[in-house]
């Protein structure tokens, strides 16, 4: 099977764990400070504070931003769920604004649509790792007062106008397995801004800053040294990753380039794409459904995913919150995506069977 997804781990990460564990501190430790300002220098800003996941990241950021019950924040139907439900945790309510179909990245001017008195911020999300459309939103919430929390979890090392993802106001990041780099779980807040840094930091550790002293309510959203040593060396290496996902991605464009039915993934001017997912749109054109596709793939034994499937306001949950808007573009996404494997360890004998495996259905 060409899996979807593989971490790739070396000799360095496990001596880096190895490490770890001989010091005696596998908790939060010296190796996650070293981490944060490694994190913080490759995206350009000025601090970083790492915890435990990329939905940690999200929650803490919009709890150190002050948002909280009888508020909304502006966010696409279209990404993983974490980053809605980020919102709920705080008692804010999530507005959804409907999505580009070339990007699959929120609409700027779907968000002018969704501003009430209560919006407080705007998630943007990166997805699949190409970056939202963010001069326009960052243009919108210096009019209007608003926050930018960038989910950027999916876009580590993404360029907009040569500005890193995450740089521009808050940046949100994960290091799940599947990510272009990982710290087996973990995620990380980046930005210049040195209070909310550290009201981030005294929320994702009992709201504290001295230790036992607990000046807010906080939570135990620590990463470990341990998955920090991962990072630090994975860190090295992620440039090359993204230009192998780089490559890969190129490849499989001109292979598919020209196959009626299929929509390769966009990459706008001024951007670069960094495809945590190589996602193509198949539409009614190539006259077999999605899912029949899928199923051909799979059992060829070419690894697939459908990021996702159902849009955040059509899951049940969501459903028995209320929410019955309509969202075109990203219920339309929802039914034709199917992501193909870009990840640095395919090789174009791979790609070349992928391809034939498409053409041959």
């Amino acid at each position: 099977m060409i899996p979807i997804a593989k971490p790739l781990i070396g000799q360095e990460e496990i001596d880096g764990v190895i490490n770890v564990l001989r010091s005696g501190t596998i908790a939060e430790g010296p190796k996650v400070k070293e981490f944060e300002e490694a994190f913080a220098k490759y995206i350009g800003v000025k601090h970083a504070v790492a915890v435990n996941s990329g939905t940690a990241a999200l929650h803490v950021s919009l709890l150190a931003k002050g948002i909280g019950k009888g508020d909304e924040v502006i966010t696409t139907p279209f990404t993983f769920i974490a980053t809605a439900n980020s919102i709920l945790y705080t008692g804010a309510k999530p507005v959804f604004a409907d999505v580009e179909a070339s990007t699959f990245n929120i609409d700027p001017e779907a968000i002018k649509n969704k501003i009430t008195k209560r919006t407080k911020a705007i998630i943007p999300v990166d997805l699949y790792g190409h970056p939202a459309e963010m001069k326009a939103i960052m243009d919108i919430a210096r009019d209007h007062n608003l926050s930018v929390i960038e989910d950027s979890c999916q876009a580590h090392g993404a360029l907009y106008n040569g500005k890193m993802a995450g740089s521009f106001d808050i940046g949100c990041f994960s290091f799940y397995p599947t990510k272009n780099m990982t710290t087996s779980e973990g995620g990380i807040i980046t930005s210049n801004d040195e209070k909310f840094i550290e009201k981030a930091r005294m929320i994702k550790s009992h709201g504290s800053k001295v230790r036992y002293y607990h000046e807010m309510l906080g939570f135990n959203l620590r990463m470990t040294d341990i998955g920090a040593a991962i990072g630090l060396a994975q860190l090295k290496k992620i440039d090359a990753f993204n230009q192998k996902r780089i490559e890969n991605a190129k490849y499989l464009t001109e292979k598919l380039s020209g196959t009626k039915g299929i929509i390769p993934p966009t990459i706008k001017p001024g951007c670069k794409h960094v495809f945590h997912q190589y996602t193509i749109r198949v539409t009614k054109d190539f006259g077999i459904p999605r899912d029949e596709v899928i199923q051909k793939l799979n059992q060829a034994g070419i690894g697939t995913g459908i990021y996702y499937p159902l849009p955040i306001h059509q899951q049940p949950f969501y459903k028995q919150l209320g929410y019955n808007g309509s969202y075109p573009v990203a219920e339309q996404l929802a039914k034709e995506v199917i992501s193909l494997p870009v990840h640095p360890s395919i090789s174009k004998t791979d790609i070349d069977f992928i391809m034939d495996t498409i053409r041959s259905i």
